[in-house]
């Protein structure tokens, strides 16, 4: 599989130089979009090289063809050719995914279906650099050539790249493929982002033989751990706790909250200051899984499959809705393939709502008098009081080696075994104790050998 890392290398003394060069590529962005929507009825079906291909000859004159319907040359004099196609490949996605929109928006119930999706623009997008064409020098010199609009035509200008940066891709991506750099602006820096590409092959186990990490992504902690094998042992348990953080990113909150009770309207600098705190927890949190993951020497990363596209409601909605808890995943994802870990998901329904060890549903929070209102704790129908986390990734950790153990049985072997052991059938409600029980069956001299 292949790997992509981008490093972010700044750029040294420019700042406003590169707003134009941004500003024609978006502008020309939007006039392919203009261009591919109406003659959409061409483009539809086409593949991006066959695209680029019907734009330019739509757009583009020369001496065969003098006169087109749309001349791109007329509003964007001189425009780099390797630009041109970028701007042509971002265009017919967005117009793409604009098509698509309206068809299923068309397609549904008119009395449920709201708004009609709105026209696409360029939006906040970035021109792609391309070697010779619009970049030219190698960036362990510190100092490269990049081609900007300025007085009004395209000229190669020479930028110093900061070292650190330099150097660090020197020292971590000398064996790694080097990809078409982005012009990009954080705050009032400007940077180019640099993809490196790596080839890995992630090793293959037998389930019998591994050792999973299973997380649970909370709220009130920032990540709970589990170190499992498919016996259902639990070799150790990690927590992480942000008190400070999640202090800090309730102030921010907060301070958005009193203002929008004042009648305030988008805030821009609250917000950043928020997300500035959110994806500090999410990255913290990222790398104590990661790290626990190799203390615990383990083969596979499980987490959650988390549904959160839509509307958060009750009191915790706002921090429910900062939590990037995707964010993790992605970031857990990455840095697991880079150590060779593989990642698995599984169903998320009933891992905090039910007892690892089968005694069925749990009470949290008011439901029980033992717990309060606090609600990482759980209380079991025997009465006993748990951390719901830790009872959650026992859940997951079964749910990931119930659904592998069953995949690798024959299909005879794996009916019997789901008649036998009816918990481990049904995946939203299995639990750690349907895992030991299915062991327990494997194992009764009448079951042929899984291992």
């Amino acid at each position: 599989m292949k790997l992509i890392s981008t490093y972010s290398v700044k750029i040294k003394d420019y700042n406003h130089i590169f707003k134009a060069s941004v500003n024609k590529y978006r502008e020309a962005v939007d006039f392919f979009i203009d261009v591919i929507d109406s003659h959409w009825e061409d483009f539809s079906g086409l593949t991006t090289k066959e695209a680029t291909a019907l734009a330019e000859k739509l757009t583009l004159p020369t001496k065969k063809r003098p006169v087109v319907m749309h001349n791109f040359n007329e509003r964007f004099y001189k425009t780099p050719c390797y630009l041109r196609r970028s701007a042509i490949s971002e265009a017919y996605g967005k117009a793409s995914s604009y098509r698509s929109n309206l068809k299923n928006w068309e397609a549904s119930d008119p009395r449920t279906r709201g708004k009609a999706p709105s026209y696409p623009k360029a939006g906040y997008v970035y021109p792609a650099l391309y070697k010779g064409n619009m970049y030219d020098g190698d960036i362990r010199n510190y100092t490269l050539g990049i081609k900007v609009f300025r007085n009004n035509t395209w000229d190669w200008i020479s930028v110093m790249l900061r070292k650190s940066d330099v150097d660090y891709i020197k020292k971590h991506c000398a064996s790694l493929k080097m990809c078409t750099p982005t012009l990009q602006k954080r705050g009032k820096e400007w940077s180019l982002d640099f993809p490196f590409e790596e080839k890995i092959k992630l090793p293959k186990t037998v389930v019998w033989g591994q050792t999973i990490l299973a997380v649970d992504l909370g709220i009130n902690n920032a990540c709970t751990c589990s170190a499992m094998r498919p016996d259902g042992t639990v070799l150790g348990r990690r927590f992480l706790k942000l008190p400070g953080e999640y202090d800090c990113l309730k102030r921010k909150t907060g301070h958005i909250k009193r203002a929008q009770r004042h009648g305030s309207g988008k805030m821009p600098s609250l917000w950043a200051a928020a997300k500035g705190v959110n994806d500090d927890i999410a990255v913290k949190t990222a790398n104590f899984i990661i790290d626990t993951a190799l203390l615990y020497n383990v083969d596979t990363i499980v987490m959650e499959h988390l549904d959160l596209g839509k509307k958060k409601r009750g009191s915790k909605k706002q921090k429910l809705a900062l939590w990037r808890a995707k964010y993790v995943q992605a970031m857990v994802e990455h840095k697991a393939h880079h150590n060779l870990i593989h990642i698995s998901r599984v169903n998320a329904w009933n891992t905090s709502r039910l007892a690892f060890d089968g005694s069925g549903r749990v009470l949290r929070g008011r439901e029980s008098s033992k717990t309060g209102d606090n609600y990482s704790l759980c209380e079991f129908t025997t009465g006993k009081v748990y951390n719901c986390d830790l009872n959650a990734t026992y859940n997951i950790g079964a749910r990931y080696f119930v659904r592998e153990i069953l995949k690798s049985l024959p299909v005879t072997e794996e009916q019997r075994i789901r008649a036998k052991v009816p918990g481990c059938d049904k995946r939203s409600t299995c639990t750690l104790s349907a895992l030991i029980s299915l062991c327990g069956a494997l194992q009764s001299p009448d079951c042929c050998d899984a291992a």
